[in-house]
């Protein structure tokens, strides 16, 4: 709570304060440093306390998409730098979940961790010497929970539900989410992931939902070996997503990993209405399978399912048209999507919202992440000065049914740009938007009725509303929208009462300072405190 209120309160001094009073190139001179270094303190911090906070910076260091290469840069140690707990430690919780001996239960147990996350660490084991079939019984993996995590979890969430309370309190904020409904999102999502039972029945829904794809792999879970704090899995041994030496090591492309990535996750949004829910590295493998006739094969491994999610009707529904109508950049179609999903705040300008999806749809369509990153500042400031109502207003709300979908795409994202530079999401989509614009339209003349179904009804109306229009006209109730003219209209008078403003806190200073000279000490401290006021408008008022 300490580390987080003091970020809050240095960025709105050099964010907000500073820029106000006209030394904003001193806040964007010293950005850089103080991004890392805020970075370094949190990574400090997250290792010593563990829990929730790990979650919270490997979330933030695979965001290579938008989050400042000083953080990214500094996070990504998170993924690994997680300290191990004793062997006498993780003994003893084995020993309490089964009853009985470590050795009573695994014939091998490695004493020495395979990896350690913030929830529990990984050790390599066997169950036996010899299997039924006569051969060296399969090595296994054994997860087992760090001693006292449920407390630590529990500590975590208060103080973010404090941190939350403090940032719903600005109304910037509150307009766009509700964060303590987020806040309880994300603890219902991190308390299942406490409990292993649930992580295997969600590994074999995974399982189940990819069964005829041989490409896709999720270690089988051993139940005879798994309890709520300990779980036993296949071990399959692959090499972590993000070695990418070691990938191009093996032969394997990494373009056609990132497709793959992808399309596994469009498959389990728009298809199963389930998904995996923290891909971050430590949880996503590639498994090379070289044979004579191919080479370099390959496979997608998915661990860790301690945190999923489950698609609501409605959300399904809303979700499948988004992605119908960017994969036909349909700006009209995704705006009503939107409302479909309820991420669009009441009084939304839905005309101006709908012609910047068109603008983003005729500048970024079919463009790679690599091409996108090299468009000139030109092109984003002609945007922003054509849509700056929009950005600044910023009409989108977050459900509370949405956040792991979201966090999720945030993650993917930034991975797939690691994997390939020239990673094309559009060319990935593709496939999945014509399984459903069959599904939607069916194919062949099938869809050319519809679509003159839909011609049929828009020339039906026409009549009807071009009365309506002409009507309007007559009565003089034709509003013309001028976003642009409205905003700098706007400014102008707010420019004209901070004038206004400037000039009689100028003669309040005189006449205060002229009243306590002369002895009034009661008017001019009355005056001072009017004037204290007015200076807080001055500096901060919108």
């Amino acid at each position: 709570m300490r580390f987080f209120a003091g970020v809050m309160a240095r960025e709105l001094w050099w964010d907000v304060l500073l820029p106000r009073v006209g030394l904003g190139v001193v806040s964007r001179r010293n950005r850089k440093a103080r991004m890392r270094r805020i970075a370094v303190r949190y990574r400090t911090l997250a290792i010593r306390m563990g829990g929730v906070l790990i979650k919270v910076g490997q979330f933030m260091s695979s965001r290579l998409d938008v989050m400042p290469r000083e953080i990214t840069s500094e996070l990504v140690g998170l993924q690994d730098e997680v300290g191990a707990e004793s062997f006498d430690a993780i003994r003893k919780e084995v020993e309490s979940e089964f009853g009985e001996p470590l050795r009573s239960r695994f014939f091998e147990f490695d004493p020495v961790p395979m990896a350690s996350a913030s929830i529990g660490q990984v050790h390599h084991a066997r169950l036996c010497a010899v299997a039924s079939d006569g051969l060296p019984c399969p090595p296994v993996v054994v997860k087992v929970q760090r001693p006292g995590i449920q407390q630590i979890v529990e500590a975590d969430l208060a103080a973010i539900r404090t941190a939350g309370s403090w940032l719903q309190r600005f109304k910037s904020v509150r307009r766009h989410a509700n964060v303590p409904a987020l806040i309880d999102e994300f603890s219902r999502s991190l308390y299942e992931e406490l409990d292993y039972l649930h992580e295997g029945k969600n590994a074999e829904r995974f399982a189940a939902n990819f069964a005829g794809q041989h490409d896709v792999v999720v270690p089988q879970v051993i139940w005879s070996h798994t309890t709520k704090r300990v779980l036993t899995l296949q071990d399959v041994g692959a090499i972590k997503i993000t070695e990418y030496a070691a990938i191009d090591a093996a032969g394997i492309n990494r373009a056609e990993v990132a497709e793959k990535l992808l399309d596994v996750y469009l498959k389990q949004v728009f298809e199963d209405g389930f998904f995996h829910a923290d891909p971050h590295p430590g949880n996503l493998f590639v498994l090379p399978s070289p044979t004579r006739s191919s080479p370099g094969g390959w496979k997608l491994v998915f661990v860790d399912f301690g945190m999923t999610g489950e698609l609501s009707a409605e959300a399904f529904i809303g979700l499948r048209e988004v992605l119908l109508a960017v994969g036909t950049r349909d700006a009209s179609r995704l705006v009503r999507a939107f409302q479909k999903l309820q991420v669009l705040l009441p009084g939304a300008d839905l005309d101006l919202l709908e012609r910047a999806c068109k603008r983003v749809f005729d500048t970024l369509w079919g463009k790679s992440t690599r091409e996108m990153m090299r468009m000139s500042t030109a092109d984003f400031s002609a945007f922003a000065e054509e849509f700056g109502e929009l950005l600044y207003e910023m009409p989108f709300q977050v459900p509370e049914n949405l956040i792991l979908l979201g966090r999720c795409v945030s993650i993917l994202s930034g991975m797939a740009t690691g994997l390939n530079p020239d990673f094309n999401v559009w060319q990935g989509l593709a496939p999945h938007v014509q399984k459903l614009v069959e599904k939607d339209g069916g194919t062949g003349w099938r869809l050319v009725l519809k679509e003159l179904g839909d011609a049929a009804r828009l020339l039906f109306r026409l009549p009807k509303r071009t009365d309506d229009l002409v009507t309007r006209i007559e009565q003089g109730r034709v509003d013309l929208r001028m976003p642009e003219m409205k905003q700098h209209v706007a400014r102008l008078e707010h420019g004209i009462r901070k004038l206004a403003g400037s000039i009689i806190f100028a003669a309040g200073l005189i006449a205060g300072t002229e009243l306590y000279l002369g002895g009034h000490l009661e008017i001019a401290e009355a005056v001072g405190a009017a004037e204290i006021i007015l200076l807080g408008w001055i500096l901060f008022g919108r």
